[in-house]
């Protein structure tokens, strides 16, 4: 079909909205396959008309067609024999069972024989996986949480979620728009028109000598719509444009692109428990050139970075699920279905740099700090944790007597220089500048503010457009390009040039020095699309490439050096990622999902030896270096330019991304946020201690040991020789003592932090379970908080970690477990609780009576011992839950056994 008769169909679609013809709205949404109603879906689901939810869903997927549909046909299906099971209405259940769920058992026969077994049940709540299943509509409720994630995700939905952007009654104002300039072309046009019919064409029959009204104030048509002069856009029901979506991950196997981005679902498999909710380059102005038109650009060359340990922040439900998956559903990260959890998705830091951004770095070393250079010359230096701008310096020649008289000529024509390029030295103590203008410049830096001028080089006839660090011969040098044609090395110490290489036939765009099997050499792109290969010997190129789109390319090696990717655009705006064969000269495999027409050069970044991500059509978009197909598309909560600029970090924990109105967005993944969030607590002049968050925290390095004294949280310092060895509790030999480990640096301890709860302000007592796959608070107002672990492919064990954060979890119920209070005297009472050795009971008190609850329901067993006196110390018998001590506010403790 084509565009214009897709157009027709929403105009239709507005048009029976708008008269109320309800159910046909829907019906062509379900037979077009153009738009989706989120609205409609979910009242179906509510109401439970599971044969229309499966009608509609028809009309734009089938069960068969991707791992996205799959699970959302088994969750309605799985949804529906529950029900039949609760309402006791075995028939109905068989009947789903036979004729609904048998087509998964092809996928897990296992699963498939699990669900059977629930037949025989009096309660389907009596299977673990199970037991947390509430009524009917909560069910429901959660489920359709994880649907709508899921159609969200799903490749085949995309751009079928949000109704265009209609005036109201657009069809009727085409139709007038129509009638109007029929009315024109009448050759007996009347005053006033009386149009019957759209069957056919408007015709007046009138005198030679009537003279035609102005259609702008024909009485019946009414006035002719002007620029600007529709009436505002109104409620269209379920055609309300839909709110921008939370930037999270999607599945690898997309086939197309979009400019808006998809929330993360669960890639896991489908499972009998309840459903979890997861929660480089520039377009230039071309310089002349007498044969071939050439734009300049900077290169957005990048370094080999090493791969952090990722942290996932997907969001699941207390509800557990089956560890069941599908045959060929692997862990591994080139399954497609499941959505990566390492990537930056979350804006963690919005920068306003004064000029428009071109080219950034982060420092090698210190991670947060992030070396700028804009538009107008500027050069800035952040330190994102703090939000605070090092250093801001304006572009400025250091000595103009030394330069030479075109480039002098060329600034008193133009004096606006625009920065190409920003790169730090491999250890981060130089940092070097490629200007669109004949210089490079170089500092050196010494830490904070101080950063002082090393190198000044008039490098190139015309602009600069690369430069790159790299260590021949075990000597630092730097390398350039430019328009002149050339490539240029040069001693980092001395400024002095090593190497001139010659051979392109167009200006230079980009580098990427890199070494193999002790052999270094530099691959360079070209205006042409043209790509060479320089050894350090001046014998010319050795190899001769032709890059996809032959207009502007750069070149990235994986961190671990062993694969090579290119990015190009051409002059039609056609955009490229290809990883090659380096031994062939040969495009290995080309990626997919760039906009049909990219509105600006598409710069690209590699990190951890698996992503590509890329700016292109006001999003940032990532592939898995083993996938062709996109893997994802965040917006950064919108804001982007066209075609930004990107950067990551070493670890690719961070990775900022140029926007609008000369801002920078940082974006991070939770590694990046608990660094983020640890150099802002540095930074500050006094700390404060966090009474809505618990950190948890684990060791992730040894060192020699040594005594070291460490500030605590509330200001304090005490010296390791004062705290006791930890012995690990998974040894095998009980004797093993861990040695005592020096903590100087952040990097050394990996911590995550709980997220906020409204109810609590203050945590009062902390404990982790015996089982250690959870931890319980008691907060000040008596109320309990509850997070646990969920065991998965990234946590085998389900024990807590600081590598994944656990959920807050509650029953279906939603009740809380609430101690009793005292009004007396609420601010002196002391907190305490006790778990049983099983975890099953918590025993606790909050200055009134002690309370009994069972960890499984919330459900409150027992109360007893009024005060006074007031428990203030509560345990469990180590092999005998019957037995507890109490403490008492009056120094008495009291020992019971509940038989």
């Amino acid at each position: 079909m084509s565009s214009l008769s897709r157009e027709l169909v929403f105009l239709i679609l507005q048009f029976l909205d708008e008269e109320k013809f309800k159910e046909t709205v829907h019906k062509l949404e379900q037979e077009s396959g153009f738009f989706f109603s989120m609205k409609y879906f979910e009242d179906e689901v509510h109401s439970g008309n599971w044969d229309e939810v499966e009608k509609y869903l028809s009309g734009f997927t089938k069960v068969d067609d991707n791992r996205y549909s799959m699970k959302i046909f088994f969750e309605i299906r799985k949804q529906k024999y529950l029900e039949a099971l609760d309402k006791h209405d075995r028939p109905k259940a068989v009947e789903i069972l036979v004729k609904d769920l048998r087509v998964f058992s092809t996928f897990n026969e296992e699963l498939f024989k699990e669900i059977t077994q629930l037949l025989t049940l009096e309660n389907f709540r009596e299977n673990e996986q199970l037991s947390k299943y509430g009524d009917t509509k909560s069910a429901r409720s959660i489920m359709l949480v994880e649907l709508k994630k899921l159609i969200e995700a799903n490749p085949l939905f995309r751009d079928k979620l949000q109704f265009p952007t209609l005036r109201n009654s657009r069809l009727r104002t085409l139709i007038n728009q129509s009638l109007n300039w029929q009315h024109q072309l009448c050759k007996n046009p009347r005053p006033n028109p009386d149009i019957k019919t759209l069957f056919v064409d408007h015709s007046c029959r009138l005198p030679n000598d009537a003279r035609a009204p102005s259609p702008v104030n024909n009485p019946l048509l009414g006035s002719l719509p002007k620029a600007g002069g529709f009436p505002p856009l109104g409620a269209h029901g379920p055609f309300q444009p839909t709110p921008s979506q939370v930037p999270t991950p999607l599945a690898g196997w997309m086939s197309s692109s979009s400019s808006v981005p998809h929330p993360a679902v669960s890639g896991g498999a489908i499972a009998l428990g309840s459903p979890s909710i997861q929660a480089l380059k520039h377009p230039r102005t071309p310089p002349s050139n007498s044969a071939v038109d050439y734009p300049s650009g900077d290169s957005e060359h990048v370094s080999k970075r090493t791969r952090p340990m990722g942290i996932s922040d997907e969001v699941n439900l207390g509800v557990n699920m089956l560890p069941m998956t599908f045959p060929g559903q692997a862990h591994g990260h080139t399954q497609a279905f499941k959505a990566p959890d390492d990537l930056p998705k979350t804006v963690a830091r919005t920068l306003s740099q004064g000029s428009s951004p071109m080219s950034m770095d982060f420092h090698p070393i210190k991670q947060t700090l992030l070396l700028v250079g804009t538009n107008v010359g500027d050069i800035g230096l952040w330190e994102v944790g703090s939000r605070e701008r090092l250093v801001q310096k304006t572009f400025k020649v250091w000595d103009l007597s030394k330069c030479s008289m075109p480039l002098q000529a060329a600034l008193v024509k133009e004096p606006v220089v625009s920065v190409n390029r920003v790169i730090w030295s491999p250890d981060g103590s130089l940092f070097g500048v490629a200007y669109s203008r004949h210089i490079v410049q170089l500092y050196s830096y010494h830490g904070g503010e101080d950063m002082r001028q090393h190198l000044e080089i008039d490098a190139h006839v015309g602009g600069v457009n690369d430069i790159a660090f790299s260590t021949p011969n075990k000597q630092l040098c730097f390398t350039t390009c430019g328009d002149d044609k050339t490539i240029k090395v040069w001693d980092a110490a001395t400024g002095v040039k090593r190497h001139t290489f010659e051979g392109h036939e167009a200006p230079v765009y980009s580098i990427c020095p890199h070494y193999k099997e002790n052999i270094q050499f530099i691959f360079s792109t070209a205006l042409d699309g043209k790509i060479k290969a320089w050894l350090y010997d001046n014998m010319g190129s050795r190899v001769d490439y032709e890059a996809p789109g032959r207009w502007c390319t750069t070149m990235a090696y994986s961190a671990d050096g062993t694969r090579l990717f290119s990015c190009g655009t051409s002059k039609d705006g056609d955009s490229y990622i290809v990883e090659w064969n380096e031994s062939e000269g040969a495009v290995k495999r080309t990626y997919q999902g760039f906009h049909k027409r990219s509105l600006g050069v598409v710069q690209f970044d590699t990190t951890k030896n698996r992503y590509l991500a890329a700016g292109d059509d006001f999003s940032i978009k990532f592939w898995d270096m083993d996938n062709v197909q996109l893997l994802t598309a965040i917006d950064a909560d919108g804001g982007l330019q066209a075609s930004p600029r990107i950067r990551f970090n070493k670890e690719g924990s961070l990775l900022a991304v140029s926007a609008n109105d000369n801002m920078i967005k940082v974006m991070a993944n939770t590694d990046g946020l608990r660094l983020l969030h640890t150099v802002d607590n540095l930074s500050s002049e006094s700390s404060k201690p966090a009474i809505n968050n618990i950190a948890v925290a684990e060791r992730a390095a040894e060192r020699p040991a040594s005594v070291v004294s460490i500030p605590g949280m509330n200001g304090d310092s005490r010296n390791m020789a004062d705290v006791k060895p930890v012995i690990t509790e998974e040894s095998n030999d009980k004797s093993k003592i861990w040695k005592l480990t020096e903590v100087g640096e952040p990097s050394q301890c990996r911590s995550l932090r709980l997220p906020e709860n409204m109810r609590v302000t203050k945590i009062s007592r902390l404990i982790f379970t015996n089982s250690g796959n959870a931890i319980l608070a008691l907060a000040s107002n008596a109320i309990h908080l509850l997070w646990k672990w969920q065991r998965n492919d990234r946590n085998a064990t389900g024990k807590a970690t600081a590598s994944l954060p656990p959920q807050q979890w509650q029953p279906a119920s939603g009740i809380l477990m609430t101690n009793d209070v005292t009004e007396a005297n609420s601010e002196e009472a002391i907190p305490c609780f006790a778990l049983s050795k099983n975890d099953s009971y918590v025993m606790s008190a909050s200055g009134g009576k002690i309370s009994l609850f069972n960890m499984m329901t919330f459900k409150t067993m027992a109360t007893f011992m009024p005060p006074p006196p007031a428990a203030t110390f509560l345990a469990f018998h180590p092999q005998d839950n019957n037995i507890i001590a109490i403490g008492m506010d009056d120094s008495t403790i009291q020992i019971y056994n509940v038989r």
